[in-house]
């Protein structure tokens, strides 16, 4: 009788308590969260996966790279609650959510910079200019500029492979409209690939290589890598040739390479707790997380804007078609848009 007393005690505590394995947050909330697109900001958006899971372990929450545009096709067709760009999102993808009856909520998340990097042994390159970035990589280059003496006379007579962004990259449309002066106009005989870390298994192994990505990922190979200055060459900042750091990036000396990372979500979505407790703890949280993960976290004030935009449900995009994104200052475009 005893021993029948004792075990129903310790059941009546299991039942009130939930168990371990059923703990839930504050309020209560359980569900899934699905998350994909660029690969520059998945870093980011796993780390805020990582630390929520902790506080919600009941919401299942999944984080998928298939590059911005793909991202924001799964969008588009309603498979995905959040969309992760290393862009903002284009004339033709906002279209396509009007055709499929979806609204959005664009929230910026971090800064990053593009790193420009060659292999280990490379001896010779000590910076690079804009000018001669953009004579790599622009169409007119493909089947002609394949030596590094046709990039600068100084530099050897060694044949040159470029590795990059693939087409459905955001980071492919942000790096050849900020060299090569417009969105997706580049050469196309190169290593494409919208996961970054085949381009750094691609220049770490390669001593003719030279490739660009998220700043984060150089930061996470610096040992097999060797990153370059860019120097603009328009005075903006007039310091000369510029690394890609946490200071440049955040403090906009480092042009024209710097750029706001976002993530888009689906305002039907948004209505779930699940989600909506997702987003709010990334954006209370992503300054923090983003040192961690190699990004730039934002001004404090830009966070707390995006909070109250998401928390009013403020859907559509502060870019305009056509607009240049190269440079902007993302305090001021949501002050507008408010």
């Amino acid at each position: 009788m005893k021993k029948l007393i004792l075990m129903l005690n310790i059941l009546i505590v299991l039942a009130a308590c939930g168990g371990k394995n059923n703990k839930t947050t504050s309020g209560g909330e359980s569900g899934e969260v699905k998350i994909d697109g660029s690969s520059t900001v998945y870093p980011l958006s796993e780390a805020v996966a990582e630390e929520f899971r902790n506080e919600a372990p009941d919401v299942r929450v999944t984080v998928g790279e298939s590059g911005t545009g793909g991202g924001f096709k799964k969008f588009s067709r309603g498979e995905i609650d959040i969309n992760d760009a290393s862009r903002p999102i284009s004339s033709e993808e906002v279209e396509a959510m009007k055709q499929s009856g979806i609204d959005f909520i664009e929230l910026p998340v971090a800064y990053d910079g593009l790193a420009v990097v060659v292999n280990k042994e490379n001896d010779f390159v000590d910076y690079l200019t804009v000018e001669e970035l953009k004579k790599l990589w622009e169409p007119a280059a493909q089947g002609k500029i394949k030596t590094w003496n046709q990039v600068r006379a100084s530099f050897p007579n060694q044949p040159i492979n470029l590795y990059g962004a693939g087409t459905a990259s955001g980071t492919y449309d942000y790096f050849t409209e900020a060299i090569v002066g417009k969105a997706k106009s580049s050469r196309g005989d190169y290593n494409a690939s919208e996961d970054d870390n085949v381009l750094v298994k691609g220049v770490s192994s390669d001593k003719n290589a030279l490739g660009y990505f998220g700043l984060a990922y150089y930061q996470n190979n610096a040992d097999k890598l060797k990153l370059i200055p860019i120097d603009d060459k328009d005075d903006s900042n007039g310091k000369g040739p510029i690394l890609p750091t946490i200071e440049t990036v955040s403090n906009g000396t480092y042009q024209p390479l710097a750029r706001p990372e976002f993530i888009y979500v689906n305002a039907k979505s948004a209505d779930r707790p699940a989600v909506k407790s997702f987003v709010e703890f990334y954006l209370k949280n992503a300054g923090e997380l983003a040192k961690e993960v190699g990004s730039v976290a934002l001004p404090a004030e830009v966070y707390e804007l995006a909070l109250k935009k998401f928390q009013n449900k403020k859907t559509g995009t502060v870019f305009g078609s056509g607009q240049n994104t190269v440079g902007v200052n993302m305090a001021d475009l949501l002050k507008a848009e408010k």
